[in-house]
């Protein structure tokens, strides 16, 4: 199976807008020039394929995507 970060970055790459560059992991969210709704559905993406719900109170906790995938690895059912 995948590890966590490879599935966050497929699912970026499928998803979201970057402008055809990579994904900067540790990049701030805020900067990545991705909307609001675009990174809500996102959200609502890796919900789904980690078949989980994540409360809004910890999505504003999120700086980057590295801060996603080290809260999907350590918040395991």
């Amino acid at each position: 199976m995948a590890s966590t970060e490879e599935r966050i970055i497929r699912l970026v790459d499928e998803n979201l807008d970057l402008g055809n560059r990579p994904p900067d992991l540790d990049a701030d969210v805020t900067d990545s020039g991705v909307s609001s709704l675009n990174l809500v559905r996102f959200l609502k993406l890796v919900n789904q394929e980690f078949d989980r719900e994540i409360p809004p109170r910890e999505v504003a906790q999120f700086r980057n995507l590295r801060s996603l995938i080290e809260y999907l690895d350590t918040h395991t059912d």
